[in-house]
């Protein structure tokens, strides 16, 4: 079976060479396990049925059996015995050795079930489903790291990408089972994950039983407001629609779950004080690991979304935000988002080590792409007018839809999706 290398693969051997274990977090599906065991010279599967219970009853009593095995060891899924975390930590600090021991898991555990941090002895790795780039939907002609280093010639630069083509990989995502099967089934791998996240998983992330039928309401209505700012009594008057019963603290309750099984992904807002406090649109900007789970969440097929020009322009900026936040990642950045109630806006603030910033819209097609432009100049004119230490962004960049890339007048790039790597 071939396998798709991931982008993560790299970091994970360079932080076995100076950490005693890394985390690998991300939902399920994603291709924790696969990247995990080319790496690892002994696993550890906690969710075998055959020795589930066994395993968990171990752990709780002598957790150190469980370790034992060539190093790195894989551990997939430890959070299902939470005990694992400190057993692991206490190992690492016994042995005092880098690349022992490679957790994953698709699941935050329970507050106060681990009693130390692994600040120190952990590094933390968050995979999410796979970027066009690495199931090779995008040409990868445009390296992100290029551009941050100068590299800028882009004109003419072109995606093979159509508008078709992108609407179906918002409904496919980036799901490695998905490119094992033919493409007119790819898109059910979504609903699949749907139907046993909101039947199944939701209950299980912490023990506390849920209405799968609300669940998938809550999810639909989230998904309707998937890169908006729109505050949660949007989600919570939707709900009572239908469940006139639900207080807001339990709907509450359901997202935070959705949450701890990385389903949801929210990005805060960037303040970098241009503006007067009352001016900035603070809260997050509504975010799903993948847009594939929003599409099927909605019953959106890539047809439905191909006559629904405002949703699909909502599902491709998510499908732009996991893609960008895997390419920024290995670039050592972080991504944020700014909007303020005049109106002026950007999709994305790329914040790198180094102190070094980009501003980045994403815009679905060819007629939006002026109106990008103007917002990123004017956000550009009123930094450097407010705030002249944060100096000049990196770059200016529009990340489209469209078949080809070139530069403005005014410096800004327009990259397509189809084009764009880390």
């Amino acid at each position: 079976m071939k396998y798709y290398k991931r982008i993560l693969d790299d970091e994970i051997k360079d932080k076995l060479t100076f950490m005693g274990a890394v985390l690998i977090k991300g939902p399920k599906w994603c291709g924790k396990t696969t990247s995990a065991k080319r790496i690892a010279k002994s696993v550890l599967e906690m969710q075998d049925t055959d020795n589930e219970e066994n395993y968990i009853k171990i752990a709780n009593n002598k957790p150190s059996i469980l370790l034992e095995g060539d190093k790195p060891r894989l551990i997939d899924e430890w959070q299902m015995a939470p005990k694992l975390w400190d057993a692991v930590r206490y190992s690492v600090d016994r042995i005092g050795l880098p690349g022992q021991y490679i957790l994953t898991g698709s699941a935050t555990p329970t507050e106060n079930s681990t009693a130390h941090s692994g600040t120190g002895r952990f590094a933390i790795i968050t995979m999410k489903p796979m970027t066009l780039f690495e199931s090779g939907d995008s040409n990868g002609k445009i390296s992100l790291k290029d551009i941050l280093e100068g590299k800028r010639d882009i004109d003419g630069i072109k995606s093979s990408l159509s508008y078709e083509d992108i609407a179906y990989l918002i409904c496919r995502g980036g799901w490695p089972s998905s490119l094992l099967v033919p493409k007119e089934k790819a898109t059910e791998i979504a609903k699949y994950y749907i139907e046993v996240l909101c039947n199944t998983d939701i209950s299980k992330v912490d023990g506390v039983k849920r209405n799968p039928l609300l669940a998938r309401k809550i999810l639909r209505s989230y998904a309707r407001e998937v890169s908006t700012i729109n505050s949660d009594e949007t989600i919570f008057n939707d709900v009572k629609s239908n469940y006139k019963d639900v207080s807001d603290k339990t709907i509450k309750n359901y997202i935070e779950a959705f949450e701890k099984l990385y389903v949801i992904e929210e990005i805060e807002a960037w303040n970098p004080n241009i503006r007067s406090k009352t001016s900035i649109r603070t809260s997050p900007k509504k975010s799903m690991i993948d847009p594939s789970l929003a599409a099927s969440a909605l019953g959106c097929s890539p047809k439905d979304l191909m006559l629904d020009f405002n949703t699909y322009g909502l599902l491709f900026e998510n499908l732009v935000n996991r893609d960008l936040s895997v390419y920024v990642s290995k670039l050592s950045g972080t991504l944020n988002y700014y909007r303020d109630r005049f109106g002026l806006e950007c999709d994305n603030v790329i914040h790198f080590n180094n102190g070094k910033y980009a501003l980045v819209e994403t815009k679905l097609g060819i007629n939006q792409i002026k109106e990008a432009e103007k917002h990123l100049l004017t956000l550009k004119e009123l930094i450097l007018t407010k705030q002249p230490r944060l100096g000049e962004p990196e770059f200016l960049m529009i990340i489209t839809g469209t078949d080809i890339a070139y530069t403005t007048e005014e410096g800004v790039m327009v990259v397509p999706i189809g084009c764009l790597k880390d």
